[in-house]
């Protein structure tokens, strides 16, 4: 007997989670030697590039993961109407064109700049409407005419949103460092290129911290679902 069909989108939400963790420690433990001093431009540059190819993988699963979710809900609605194979399919039909924005300015950073402008505004405007839709969910006694007490996957939403802010604050944080990498490799190390740098990657831990918490909590909660009643 073949496996039900919803068990493989759940398997597809648990490998997006892991890929997400996974691909952000590499890129987290591939900064560490950007910054290190004590290596040739040359091997910094390398971990750089290594650094860059591996971050593809959370932006591409952090897209993939709202469509993914929304397909579990639409499997199992429990009595929310608006949750079928039509808002499915819509979900995953403007995920591919996030996903392609995405795509677009990572391999293209600066070169389109129009692309950048509304992958930010696809990115805010997720975080303000999944906030408020999350929020609902949370407090709401029957949220969308859901009966089962779905306050948990209001908190899983919001800690999406969360993740995706928290992306948001690593680009703001890190607009320095473009400039600052371009003048270690003209003029070499400097006390004032390495500060930039090092503040630059820096201060994006508490932003990749907020990340990683986020997306632990979320599967814990997609894993135990808490106060639901099934």
């Amino acid at each position: 007997m073949g496996a039900h069909p919803h068990g493989w989108w759940v398997l597809l939400h648990i490998v997006l989670f892991v890929f997400w963790l996974g691909g952000d420690l590499g890129v987290y433990v591939s900064s560490r030697y950007v910054l290190a001093r004590d290596l040739s431009f040359e091997a910094r540059s390398t971990a750089l590039r290594i650094m860059g190819v591996l971050d593809m993988g959370p932006k591409i699963c952090l897209v993939l993961f709202l469509p993914s979710g929304v397909t579990l809900m639409a499997l199992d609605p429990h009595g929310a109407s608006l949750l079928n194979a039509w808002s499915a399919t819509a979900a995953w039909g403007a995920a591919a064109c996030w996903l392609w924005l995405t795509v677009v300015d990572h391999h293209h950073p600066g070169r389109y700049p129009l692309v950048r402008r509304v992958d930010w505004t696809v990115r805010i405007g997720l975080t303000v409407v999944l906030l408020g839709v999350g929020a609902y969910t949370l407090f709401a006694a029957e949220p969308f005419g859901v009966t089962t007490s779905p306050h948990w996957l209001g908190a899983k939403v919001m800690l999406y949103a969360t993740a995706i802010a928290c992306g948001l604050g690593i680009r703001l944080t890190l607009r320095p460092f473009g400039a600052a990498f371009a003048a270690l490799a003209r003029d070499g190390s400097t006390p004032g290129t390495e500060d930039v740098l090092r503040r630059a990657v820096n201060g994006c831990v508490p932003y990749v911290a907020g990340i990683w918490g986020s997306v632990l909590v979320a599967a814990a909660l997609g894993v135990f679902k808490p106060g639901a009643s099934l």
